[in-house]
């Protein structure tokens, strides 16, 4: 099948929309896109896979929003936590009861989230489908929620690893390897944040310090770490991984890690309501007092935070960055586990 792009900056068209087109079509995880551009932001893909999950021909699902799939059963406060994560460009996994075609209820582990371009711009909204209805009929407590992240961590490192290929495909049939490694190297610090979320199982909140030690596990010990164990949502974990892995890019790029002796140390705390990281630079190269021209690094970095609520006060020193990171949290989440 055939999707059209009809926002002006075409991120999918020709040979590059070609390989996602044949990527998704043969994974056997329901995936669609929609396009937050139309109104309704309507489905403008959806694989075989989605088709055989819900019964509908191709021509009854594209331009429909994805909430027709939802009846009588579905919860209206789940369906209110997708909406809100939409309209704050998040990402969520949230377990609902959907409706094929012939009227059969299943339930759906549907997994949404945005899609950016290496600019920061949104392009698309992404979404995968699962049927766990019988994993809800032998739900059997903790056991259930064990199974189901085993399956979903299986599933997303699969999906993380198409995209990627996608991304190194394209970018070598266009000259443009530097680019594609730079957003690969995204996809990977997100799939590692996903990796620690998915194997706490299906909590609404969720280890920091895990995630922070996935996150930056690939600069071993140029990087001291050092704070409370918090917990904090899913979105919250997202946006932590993705600044965090900017912030590292940079100090080997241009910081600290350009050098050979230069190192970093990053400490956290919560706060009324809000986690605050210190992220701290020294022996790298001499820096200028004000900070440099934005790169796409620190456009995604300020675009998440703003999307997040929160923000980022920069500080270029002698020798390193110092940076300020705040997140808003909710305070019933900001539970130790020292």
């Amino acid at each position: 099948m055939r999707f059209r792009r009809t926002h002006p900056d075409d991120q999918f068209s020709g040979s590059s929309g070609m390989l996602f087109e044949q990527a998704m079509a043969q994974t056997r995880m329901a995936v669609c896109l929609t396009d937050p551009y139309q109104p309704d932001n309507p489905i403008v893909f959806a694989n075989r896979a989605f088709r055989a999950l819900t019964g509908y021909e191709e021509a009854e699902v594209l331009g429909r929003n994805c909430r027709f799939l939802q009846g009588p059963a579905s919860d209206p406060g789940t369906v209110a936590r997708l909406r809100d994560a939409i309209a704050r460009e998040d990402v969520v996994i949230v377990e609902i009861v959907n409706y094929r075609k012939d009227g059969t209820r299943f339930w759906n582990a549907l997994h949404v989230g945005p899609i950016y371009d290496d600019a920061g711009g949104l392009v698309y909204f992404f979404g995968s489908q699962w049927d766990v209805s019988n994993l809800h009929a032998a739900r059997a407590g903790e056991q259930h929620a064990q199974l189901m992240a085993r399956e979903l961590s299986h599933r997303m490192k699969n999906m993380f690893s198409v995209i990627s290929a996608i991304v190194n495909v394209t970018g070598r049939a266009r000259g443009l390897e530097d680019a594609a490694g730079e957003i690969t190297s995204r996809i990977r610090a997100l799939g590692r944040a996903y990796d620690t979320t998915l194997e706490q199982g299906a909590a609404g909140s969720f280890s920091i310090r895990e995630a922070i030690t996935a996150t930056l596990s690939p600069y071993g010990e140029r990087i001291t770490v050092n704070g409370p164990d918090i917990r904090a949502p899913f979105g919250v974990i997202s946006a932590l991984s993705l600044i965090l892995h900017e912030l590292a890019a940079n100090a080997g790029k241009h910081g600290a890690w350009s050098l050979p002796d230069g190192t970093a140390s990053l400490s956290w705390s919560g706060d009324g309501g809000d986690l605050r990281m210190h992220w701290r630079e020294s022996g790298g190269p001499p820096l200028p007092g004000t900070e440099p021209g934005p790169g796409s690094g620190t456009m995604i970095t300020d675009r998440l935070l703003r999307a997040a609520g929160g923000q980022i006060q920069r500080t270029w020193r002698a020798d390193g960055l110092e940076a300020v990171v705040t997140l808003p949290i909710q305070e019933a989440d900001l539970a130790r586990h020292d």
